[in-house]
């Protein structure tokens, strides 16, 4: 077993049995993310749903049958790149992440992105986004924080592209067409990295 997949195992392991917050008293699953240790890209959704919880699997439920369509639309396949979360255990009643959740959580987050050191990162929805921003101090100059989906931005050695979270679809099949044409520009990045 290579060295980077030993720390992955162990890594996976730790966040299994993790109790730094709460929510290990409401979940039943907690989740590591999951997919190619190698990938150029990762995606970084909220937090699992209900049958993730259940199963103990990334993007199964509902929003990951709209993810895998939006993948194959596009012809990226999920073995190739790794999927993960900011919070790894389901919110009580999907509320929203609180600040120490996330302060607590992302330390694991963090270290799936040193690991990996992909040249892409595309969080899902408002609060990936709005972590991965600052975690590398990106600027939405003026934008709208909807305005930042669909857009690239430069690091020194990533590109960012923020995507809406493929939930979205379940309440408003409108924006399928945007989405699309969200994920194709994730596709040409991963083919001139």
């Amino acid at each position: 077993m290579d060295g980077k997949l030993k720390k992955f195992r162990d890594l996976n392991q730790e966040i299994r049995e993790c109790k730094r917050c709460e929510l290990w008293k409401t979940r039943r699953n907690a989740l590591p993310g999951e997919g190619d240790i190698h990938a150029k890209l990762i995606l970084i959704a909220q937090a699992p749903g209900y049958n993730e919880n259940r199963e103990g699997r990334m993007f199964i439920g509902p929003s990951g049958k709209k993810l895998d369509k939006l993948l194959e639309d596009v012809d990226i396949k999920r073995k190739d790149i790794y999927i993960t979360n900011l919070i790894k255990c389901l919110l009580p009643h999907y509320r929203k992440p609180r600040p120490d959740e996330i302060k607590i959580c992302t330390r694991y987050l963090d270290k799936e992105i040193e690991w990996i050191n992909p040249p892409i990162i595309s969080p899902l929805g408002y609060f990936a986004t709005r972590y991965i921003f600052e975690k590398y101090n990106i600027s939405r100059s003026g934008l709208e924080f909807s305005g930042v989906y669909g857009r690239v931005f430069l690091t020194e050695d990533k590109k960012i592209l923020p995507l809406q979270h493929p939930a979205a679809l379940l309440y408003n099949e409108s924006i399928q067409k945007d989405m699309i044409k969200n994920f194709r520009k994730l596709k040409r990045l991963l083919i001139q990295t």
